[in-house]
């Protein structure tokens, strides 16, 4: 890895040194394109080009100024701010760059603004669905790999290869998800990753995943391209369901343009020798940490194939941020996902909040922190704990809360163990300005799969489904979990990333299908249909207030309630049944004489005693 940071290094003295000699060339500007009517008039584009950053520029065009050219290290570079003036209108700008006798000009497009749905945001109301694209359907097996490209595999045989899932496969598969009663849509990155092979724990493995970008401007052509994404979120929006775009700006792919030439030497962290972020996050947080701690944890690099990005650089931060609105724009998402967030630069990750938020009101954003206590959390997000940064992220992954089911369903009832830990884990929501926010999960792409966590127990799989559908925040389902996809990352993360049954050409069995599914399948597909599809018809699941009683012997109870509705979730974790006195429930129960069984539409007449049979969770509507 040294090796190739000082090659990029001497690449850029190198440049530096011939490019007077060079006839001067625009070969790319990145944004690729920006509108009128934008809340904020500035935008910062990258010209890249041989000797590109010598030239001389100006803009002719009604309404557009340009305010002022930037040059940096290498001389391929220039970085021209242009002010979009409310009197602009859509068209072609003619950027205009001299130097001596040459003259050259480059079009750029200003675009007028569509009215279709973007930044419409996720909420409490939505049920997200998480997939990797290349493992859930493939729609269009002529993209399935490109003889040009750095990775140019595809074979299904090899866990580590690409299998072809695209976004047309995901697009058949729409009417399926509406069924099961999700309303959002989630994929893990679908910007071009264009890297090679790496090694990693001894296997060569391709990028199927998506966290290592080579050009932000361009969806991969494995996946179908830009089109074909902008076609998936119309489709998308049509069915009622909204996208989740997965975002990454802690680093970039090996393999990035604009890593082969880099504008300065400090567009990456540099370290003297190659620097493994420590992983830790505690010295961010620790307010008797060693700084030298904390760099090692923000600076280091992810892993050597995915260099780290220096967001303290001005023009780095611009083209990220203005990415990000690019993407809302273009292809009408309407949340983002932040991939790795806590180890990125927090105050600029504040300004990168703000900049989408401004833009969209609505927008949801939620980052991915993986910490294991209430209060590391928190720092990531909204909260109202005295810290010296305050974040402005309105949502987050709850690891904290993932960790709390798993172990709830996995260790014996004790003082502090078994379902204790999912009791204790929301009795600290104080410190978020907005708990309701947090996105909740079972299990994700990164993880063991729930269902194997849990011994493969099916009556402990409703038990958690419950909990997830029926608590606080925005609940996600990673694929495969509604029909019992298994497995541990054993020997490796593939195992937890297999292919859906059914989505690819030639598959044997097709689960997407109820004849496909065995009875199991069947039954948990139907059990996460009947609980997603109350959650979104019944405002009180999403919206009502949430009290929780203490956990006694093994059970746990908790209430969703408003104004108009009373639900109770009603949890045995004992391998017995027992008989549930509900006289210590009066706060919540008062005047309610029977209940619908939410699960079996079934009608409970007596509430003093609730039979509650073993490894059961009963979600129930309370009549008067």
């Amino acid at each position: 890895m040294r090796t190739t940071i000082y090659i990029v290094l001497v690449s850029l003295l190198i440049t530096c040194q011939f490019a007077q000699a060079q006839q001067a060339q625009i070969q790319r500007v990145n944004p690729t394109n920006w509108w009128v009517g934008m809340k904020n008039p500035n935008v910062q584009l990258l010209i890249y080009g041989p000797s590109a950053g010598t030239l001389t520029y100006t803009i002719q065009y009604p309404g557009v100024k340009l305010a002022k050219t930037h040059t940096v290290e290498n001389p391929n570079y220039a970085f021209l701010d242009l002010v979009v003036t409310s009197s602009a209108k859509p068209g072609t700008i003619r950027i205009i760059g001299k130097r001596g006798s040459q003259t050259l000009t480059q079009p750029f497009e200003l675009k007028a603004r569509d009215t279709s749905p973007k930044g419409q945001g996720v909420t409490s109301a939505d049920f997200i669905y998480l997939a990797m694209p290349d493992r859930f359907a493939n729609g269009d097996p002529g993209n399935d790999k490109f003889a040009d490209m750095a990775d140019p595999n595809s074979d299904r045989a090899n866990p580590f290869y690409r299998h072809g899932g695209d976004l047309a496969g995901a697009a058949q598969r729409i009417n399926y998800l509406k069924d099961l009663g999700v309303t959002a849509i989630w994929f893990t990155p679908v910007l071009e990753n264009n890297q090679p092979l790496t090694n990693e724990g001894g296997s060569m493995r391709s990028a199927y995943h998506g966290y290592g970008f080579t050009d932000h401007y361009a969806v991969d052509r494995r996946l179908g391209g830009n089109e074909a994404y902008k076609t998936f979120v119309r489709q998308a929006h049509a069915a009622g369901m909204k996208v989740v775009q997965d975002a990454v700006y802690n680093h970039v792919g090996i393999n990035h343009w604009f890593l082969k030439d880099m504008p300065s030497k400090d567009w990456v962290h540099q370290w003297p020798s190659y620097t493994n972020t420590s992983y830790k996050y505690q010295p961010i947080t620790d307010p008797h940490g060693a700084q030298s701690d904390r760099n090692v944890t923000v600076n280091g690099w992810f892993v050597p194939f995915l260099p780290d990005l220096n967001q303290n650089n001005p023009y780095v931060a611009n083209f990220l941020i203005q990415h990000a609105i690019w993407s809302v724009e273009t292809f009408g998402v309407d949340a983002w996902r932040i991939d790795t967030y806590m180890y990125n630069d927090m105050p600029f990750m504040n300004r990168c909040n703000q900049a989408l938020m401004d833009q969209y009101p609505k927008i949801h954003i939620f980052g991915e922190s993986w910490v294991n206590n209430v209060v590391d959390q928190a720092y990531y997000t909204r909260n109202k704990i005295d810290f010296p940064f305050k974040s402005n992220q309105p949502g987050g992954l709850d690891f904290v809360l993932f960790t709390a089911i798993n172990e709830s369903l996995k260790q014996k009832f004790s003082w502090d163990d078994g379902v204790n830990r999912f009791y204790q884990a929301l009795a600290q929501d104080a410190v978020y300005v907005d708990p309701n926010k947090l996105v909740t999960f079972l299990d994700n792409h990164d993880t063991d799969r729930y269902l194997s966590v849990i011994g493969e127990d099916y009556d402990k799989y409703k038990i958690g489904m419950t909990w997830l559908l029926t608590t606080r925040g925005i609940p996600s389902m990673y694929y495969g979990t509604e029909i019992l996809m298994k497995n541990f990352k054993d020997p490796s993360d593939a195992e937890v990333r297999r292919d859906f049954p059914g989505g690819f050409p030639g598959d044997k069995e097709n689960k997407f299908e109820t004849a496909g599914r065995n009875d199991r399948e069947n039954n948990a597909f139907l059990f996460v249909r009947k609980l997603a599809t109350y959650r979104r018809d019944n405002p009180v699941m999403h919206t009502g207030k949430l009290m929780q009683f203490l956990p006694q012997d093994g059970t746990y109870v908790y209430f969703r309630y408003d104004g108009t509705k009373t639900v109770m979730v009603a949890t045995n974790t004992n391998e017995k049944e027992i008989s549930l006195d509900t006289a210590r429930f009066a706060e919540r129960m008062s005047g309610f004489t029977s209940a619908m069984n939410v699960l079996t539409d079934g009608t409970l007449t007596d509430l003093k005693l609730i039979k509650l049979p073993a490894k059961t969770a009963l979600v129930l509507e309370l009549r008067k």
